[in-house]
């Protein structure tokens, strides 16, 4: 069976997605994007309930189509009208109601307690009430509490503790400066700006302060001494801006006049009032806009009446004088029709002029109404002057009869009608009900609309676990380590041994400080001879076999052990693969050839001194330094000596070579572990003086093109790696699911996965 069996499927090329892969990283990660995920959760739920929740007051207003209450309207009926909802929003959303709301209500003065830290607002909304002396007493120490000559008592307001500010009128200098109101008794406070005391002031009585450029009134007090409120006049403009965002009004349906209001606010209360009083004054102002037609109207009216009735009075008094000095001339049964139809022409005329004075105020003589009130008053005006010529036909005394008649009942008709329009005027006046019905009055609802806590909690959720699994999947992306043998052979090397990762290992293992501050853990026991059986030596044993095969190739029985970088567990092989050769019955020496930072000697618990640097420079001889390892039987080691300046100039002299060769004649094996290739030269170097040469590279941690690179290296230097070693390998479902790698343990009389 080829070496591609293990493998469920080929590896994929670097620019294609492996989705199996992905799953698996993410399967192995699954702890820390659920506690990432938790953690979010926690926040958003701590966040909604922290946060001040939002109460939303609505009411229901129906506008209807403007009917006008003056008579003189009449001949308007024909005219089309749009619905008003438009622009009715935008009245009532003006500065002309809004703005008299926040005069009546003090919206432009803004108290706030001064509450406790962070969950202050959140323990009064609880009802918590003010903690006894034996809190504050705890809390003191840590500038919590605030006690000063002035005011004894803890500066925060807790649940039952209000003030009643009526009013606070500042200068404009004063705009948008917060002032501070401490409680002295309840009766008496004081006030505070910028940290300086400006003075006290007593409840129910205005005081003034900064020269008359502040004056606060306080109606009453329920708060024990040394609470404290910050008071804030903003601009009208400004509290008038804020209400306009608060306030929103929707029609309910197409066309309908059917508005729906709401207004949101962090105080129930406070919304419905608010809410309340702009429908108030929308009513209002909605019906003193509607009764204006009908004043206009009777204004012109009573201008007009005097006039009329002096009219009427001269007009009398001609006829009567006339008839004196006439000896009282009596008109014709002809000339009475005459004047009969005379007169209702002139009353046609004289309402026309009352509507032309109307229409005139709305219309241009272009409009088709103001046309043909226009065209009917020409009419009656043609009919006027044919009688007019009939009147001329008459005898002279006939004439002026007729015409001093006509003017004394043409007038005493005008004053009568002008009476009734200024009756029905007046009636029209103290009729007016507007076009605006409130048909919900406001209320505000029993639970919050804002923050939805459930939605608050499950974004956050999501948030995180997208989060958690976009860092999970960008670490991934950025370390792209070997995780299965085939990456290995891909790069032509052969792989002679996969070694799981021990757990028992990592409890041998113990942290430590290097001079550069940087810690790196370093082995202090054998795994091999703590725990024979582990899966780790199982592997190793399977090494040493293939191993024997492979040594049989070389001109000697030296074998280098290296890795591209550090700290990726090449001693670890070293020293358990020396191990189990030496049970196996050979002699084996291990050479610790990194003298810059080999730590082999604490395996066995030993110091470096006189090691192999000693032996190099000639201070020792090799026999001497040499150190056998008492519990394993055939197992001795050279120590890396003691830090030389010059560890390569020391590896490339005569003297290396000398002691590998005695090594060589005196043991049936010799292993060598040395530096990291990529680091320094040092294992080149060593390279060139043994007959095999493995590289060790660890499982998620060695990219490909980092072995790919340090094979290149070594070959530059004329050394041929024979194999390589893929360790600390785990089983995870990243492996599983992108490159189906198994693992397999064996234990007594089971098998596991």
């Amino acid at each position: 069976m080829s070496q591609n069996s293990h493998s469920s499927r080929a590896i994929q090329d670097n620019d294609e997605i492996d989705l199996g892969r992905l799953y698996g990283i993410l399967v192995d990660h699954k702890g820390t994007i659920a506690s990432i995920t938790a953690i979010f959760a926690i926040a958003g739920a701590g966040y909604a309930l922290l946060t001040d929740p939002i109460y939303r007051a609505d009411a229901l207003v129906q506008i209807e189509n403007a009917s006008s209450t003056n008579p003189l309207s009449d001949v308007t009926s024909l005219l089309g009208q749009e619905p008003p909802s438009e622009s009715e929003i935008e009245i009532i959303r003006s500065r002309m109601v809004l703005g008299r709301a926040v005069d009546i209500l003090n919206l432009d003065l803004l108290v706030e307690p001064v509450r406790f830290p962070v969950i202050g607002d959140f323990l009064t909304r609880i009802g918590v009430e003010r903690p006894d002396s034996f809190v504050t007493n705890l809390l003191s120490d840590v500038g919590l509490y605030q006690s000063n000559s002035a005011t004894e008592g803890w500066k925060y307001t807790w649940a039952g503790e209000t003030i009643d500010v009526k009013s606070m009128p500042v200068a404009d200098a004063y705009l948008n400066e917060t002032f501070t109101v401490k409680v002295r008794d309840e009766s008496n406070y004081i006030l505070s700006y910028e940290d300086r005391v400006l003075g006290e002031g007593k409840v129910g009585v205005s005081s003034d302060f900064l020269d008359g450029d502040i004056s606060v009134l306080i109606g009453s007090i329920n708060a024990p001494p040394g609470a404290t409120y910050e008071l804030t006049h903003i601009p009208r403009l400004m509290a008038i801006n804020d209400l306009r965002k608060k306030l929103t009004i929707n029609e309910q349906g197409q066309e309908t006049g059917i508005l729906n209001w709401g207004l949101t606010s962090p105080d129930p209360l406070l919304a419905e009032k608010t809410l309340a009083t702009i429908a108030d004054i929308y009513v209002s102002q909605n019906i003193q806009r509607q009764s204006q037609e009908a004043r206009n109207s009777l204004n012109f009216l009573d201008s007009q009446v005097p006039a009329v009735r002096d009219e009427l009075r001269r007009a009398e008094d001609s006829l009567n004088t006339y008839r004196t000095d006439k000896d009282s001339v009596d008109l014709s049964l002809e000339t009475e029709s005459i004047l009969e139809r005379l007169v209702n022409l002139e009353s046609q005329l004289n309402e026309l002029e009352f509507s032309e004075a109307e229409i005139s105020r709305r219309f241009t003589p272009s409009h088709p109404t103001y046309a043909a009130l226009l065209e009917k008053k020409r009419q009656l005006q043609s009919e006027r002057e044919k009688l007019e010529s009939q009147i001329k036909k008459l005898p002279e005394t006939q004439q002026e009869v007729l015409r001093l008649q006509r003017d004394v009942a043409v007038n005493q008709q005008i004053y009568v009608q002008l009476r009734n329009k200024v009756q029905e005027m007046q009636i029209a006046e103290a009729s007016t009900v507007g076009n605006v019905r409130i048909l919900d009055e406001a209320k505000v609802l029993p639970n919050p609309v804002k923050p939805n806590k459930k939605l608050i909690v499950v974004l956050a959720a999501l948030f995180g676990a997208m989060l958690a699994v976009g860092l999970v999947l960008l670490r991934a992306a950025f370390n792209r380590g070997v995780e299965a043998p085939d990456q290995l052979e891909q790069l032509g090397l052969p792989v002679y041994a996969t070694v799981p990762l021990s757990e028992e290992q990592a409890k041998l293992n113990r942290r430590v400080k290097r001079t550069n501050g940087r810690a790196h853990s370093i082995a202090t026991g054998l795994l091999a001879e703590r725990n024979p059986a582990d899966t780790s030596i199982e592997a190793l044993r399977g090494l040493r076999t293939s191993l024997h095969f492979a040594m049989l190739e070389g001109n000697d029985n030296r074998l280098m052990i290296t890795g591209p970088s550090p700290a990726i567990g090449k001693s670890f092989i070293c020293v358990n693969l020396a191990a189990v050769c030496a049970q196996a019955g050979q002699r084996v020496l291990i050479i610790d050839g990194d003298m810059r930072k080999g730590h082999i000697h604490t395996v066995f618990g030993e110091s470096s001194e006189g090691g192999l640097s000693e032996v190099l420079a000639g201070r020792i001889m090799l026999e001497d330094s040499i150190r056998p390892v008492e519990s394993i039987e055939n197992l001795y080691y050279l120590s890396r000596g003691v830090a030389p300046p010059n560890p390569s100039e020391l590896l490339v002299t005569k003297t290396f070579k000398d002691l590998l060769e005695d090594a060589s004649n005196q043991y049936d094996l010799v292993i060598v572990d040395s530096p990291p290739v990529l680091a320094v030269t040092d294992a080149t170097i060593i390279g060139k003086n043994v007959g095999t040469s493995l590289l060790v590279a660890r499982f998620q941690l060695n990219p490909p093109k980092e072995v790919k690179l340090a094979i290149r290296r070594l070959e530059t230097g004329g050394v041929v790696v024979k194999g390589a070693v893929l360790n600390a390998m785990e089983r995870k479902a990243a492996t599983a699911y992108g490159y189906g790698y198994y693992n397999y343990s064996y234990a007594g009389l089971g098998m596991r996965k």
